[in-house]
């Protein structure tokens, strides 16, 4: 199996440090909104990840925190009038539910930097006695000029950074680049006592103090999205090694694309936001599933309902070939199939080669059970390849009813109806067409017969 590394430029062969345990690090959200499926696209590819190491034989141990402590926090609480724990736990429920709802596993670790204060000043401590921070005005930075690697991840350089950031001038810092550790504390804002007095911790140093509390040095896999990779990434290598005088921090950095509406990025800043309780509510969770995995996890995607519907057209095709079969015929063979789902997930998570051989197998799928094959062994590989995805087939209610188990009924009226046209009734072969249109199938005569899918109703 090979992985894209950021660290390196290049797809590299992976091999976790012990042969069997994957340690896996995934940035986590700052709970001040609701989620988002920008945030929906990043977790179900993590996940994704996370499913597939499994299915090939490892253990994954999975630490995914939650940034708890933050000015958007703090400002959003107080527009509220509520105590910001009170906000943070609110949109972290929001988080689980609707992870819960996408089949994504939850992490076997959510710590949170409000709980993990002790840690993470003991881990300033060690840079300042270290020589790699030092304290002023209150807080505490990070000296990037004295980490001899700093930009390796980005590839970038300090005077390219310098060149190409706006920098605010900072009278307390030595170096215009240099990143704040520990925040001296402000009026009416949550604080802890530090040996530089109250304050809270900075944005990257929570992430290393957990994930080195959490799974120890280095990390198999440390991951987020595309944005996170400058300043927030590059920060956390130059701090954990220089705290660990160990390197690599992580091995294989993995970052993905980020999820687009129209020409800009989809965040929280720009206000540009699908909520993914608006998208749940119009798609299933196999649907969106489908949709950010047709995508290379690497490239950017551009989220339309138009691009959605599109792929519940997909799964529609997947729930018909999963349809209940009696036959007795030869077994379908589906074994090169499964080779090429697997060549596929090997070559840096290749989703959409992969997705493509499982429609090539439900297409199979479907030709053989209308050749009286049995197909039940290849209906199982479709399943089982299908959740190495997060797919769980569950189709959308029609009227209450689940649409796998009126699958044999609609095909019953489809036979129906071709004899009644066969019989030039025509009249009475529209009315079950026109039923079932209100019922949301929607028909295709083809010269190979009738083909049907679900139309799911904004």
């Amino acid at each position: 199996m090979k992985l894209y590394n950021t660290l390196t430029g290049q797809e590299d062969e992976f091999v976790p440090t012990d042969g069997k345990t994957v340690k896996m690090y995934v940035c986590g959200v700052t709970p001040y909104s609701s989620t988002h499926v920008g945030h929906a696209l990043s977790y179900v590819i993590f996940d994704m990840l996370r499913r597939y190491l499994e299915h090939i034989g490892y253990q994954v141990k999975h630490v995914q925190n939650f940034t708890d402590v933050d000015d958007k926090i703090i400002l959003r609480a107080g527009t509220e009038g509520i105590s910001e724990d009170t906000l943070v736990q609110r949109y972290i429920d929001d988080f689980f539910s609707t992870m819960d709802a996408l089949n994504i596993k939850r992490a076997d670790s959510y710590p949170r930097a409000t709980q993990e204060i002790p840690g993470i000043i003991e881990t300033i401590k060690g840079l300042v006695d270290k020589g790699y921070a030092y304290p002023a005005g209150g807080g505490v930075y990070f000296r990037v000029n004295k980490s001899e690697e700093y930009g390796k991840l980005s590839h970038r350089t300090l005077e390219g950074m310098i060149a190409g950031a706006r920098i605010q001038i900072d009278e307390d810092k030595e170096h215009p680049m240099d990143f704040t550790l520990w925040k001296g504390a402000k009026p009416g804002e949550p604080s802890w006592e530090s040996p530089w007095g109250p304050g809270r911790p900075g944005w990257h140093i929570e992430c290393t103090s957990m994930s080195l509390d959490q799974l120890g040095d280095p990390l198999d896999i440390h991951g987020g999205g595309q944005d996170l990779v400058f300043p927030h990434h590059e920060n956390e290598i130059a701090q954990s090694e220089a705290f660990t005088g160990r390197a690599p921090f992580a091995r294989y950095w993995v970052h993905n694309g980020l999820l687009n509406l129209g020409e800009d990025k989809m965040s929280k800043s720009l206000g540009n936001l699908v909520s993914a309780e608006e998208a749940l509510a119009r798609f299933t969770p196999d649907t969106l599933r489908l949709y950010f995995l047709s995508s290379h996890y690497r490239s950017p995607l551009n989220y339309s309902d138009e691009g959605a519907a599109a792929s519940e057209h997909g799964m529609e095709r997947f729930y018909h070939s999963l349809r209940p079969s009696d036959n007795t015929g030869e077994a379908l063979d589906a074994s090169a199939y499964d080779a090429r789902f697997h060549t596929a997930m090997d070559n840096d998570l290749n989703t959409p080669q992969a997705i493509a051989a499982l429609f090539d197998l439900a297409r199979e799928i479907n030709r053989s059970q209308e050749a009286g094959r049995n197909v039940n062994a290849a209906q199982d590989t479709l399943r089982s390849l299908g959740g190495v995805l997060g797919l769980t087939f569950q189709e959308r209610n029609i009227n209450g009813q689940n649409m796998l188990l009126a699958q044999p009924f609609i095909q019953l009226l489809l036979d129906t109806r071709a004899e009644l046209r066969q019989a030039k009734q025509f009249e009475l072969a529209d009315k079950i067409r026109d039923g079932l249109v209100d019922q949301g199938i929607i028909l295709e005569d083809t010269p190979q017969g009738t083909e049907w899918q679900h139309q799911p109703r904004p």
